[in-house]
């Protein structure tokens, strides 16, 4: 019972770890720059994500420019773009496999398939869980380094957006669910090959009739 809460939480981590993912993916503000003018109204806040530039504006404005060109990109936004949309990808399977591998569920067959998806779930989440990582690690890298360099204006540095840290809290999510989730297969694997189930012998009928029958011969 222990074991199927504990898979439960893992899953519910999970959910939480793609709906982050999926946002972290998909949100304009990997890095912000603000800018304020001398004037209230001229203030602008712009932002950069994987797929879009967006301008907000202080009078209430909002604009978003699409990437189309993915060779003009830096290679740091290449590789994020890759890699996070295989974390969601990964992710959704994990989910899918675990939901048939889960205890409180009734879909997977016998105990042993349940937890061969169960395992195969949390390896799922696991690989999702570093591609998320990478990139984000990567990117908060990049903007770091091109803060601190004192060669790039004022006007041009930026900061960290919030797509960022939601990637990092979405990762972190699918790492310990995964990391649940085979560790309780491995745990009950490991159970029984340390203590097998007992073999009763019991004697055959066959075996006790001829006994019998032998006796009554020196009767």
């Amino acid at each position: 019972m222990a074991s199927a809460s504990l898979q439960f939480f893992a899953f519910i981590l999970a959910l939480f770890g793609v709906f982050g993912d999926i946002a972290a993916t998909l949100l304009p503000n990997w890095k912000v720059n603000a800018d304020v003018g001398s004037n209230i109204i001229t203030a602008i806040t712009q932002m950069q994500g994987l797929w879009m530039d967006c301008t907000w504006y202080s009078t209430g404005m909002f604009s978003c420019t699409l990437k189309y060109s993915i060779l003009s990109l830096p290679v740091y936004i290449q590789a994020a773009r890759t890699t996070m949309v295989l974390s969601c990808i990964l992710s959704a399977f994990g989910i899918c496999i675990t939901t048939v591998g889960m205890k409180c569920t009734r879909l997977g067959g016998d105990i042993d398939s349940k937890n061969n998806a169960c395992f195969a779930g949390g390896i799922c989440f696991i690989l999702a869980g570093i591609f998320g990582l990478v990139p984000t690690c990567w990117y908060t890298r990049e903007i770091i380094s091109n803060f601190l360099d004192q060669t790039i204006p004022e006007s041009s540095k930026h900061e960290p957006g919030g797509a960022v840290y939601t990637g990092f809290i979405s990762a972190g999510f699918l790492l310990i669910a995964g990391v649940i989730f085979c560790s309780s297969c491995f745990k009950r694997q490991q159970g029984a090959w340390i203590y097998p189930p007992k073999q009763h012998h019991f004697p055959s009928t066959e075996q006790e009739s001829n006994a019998g029958y032998s006796l009554k011969d020196y009767v």
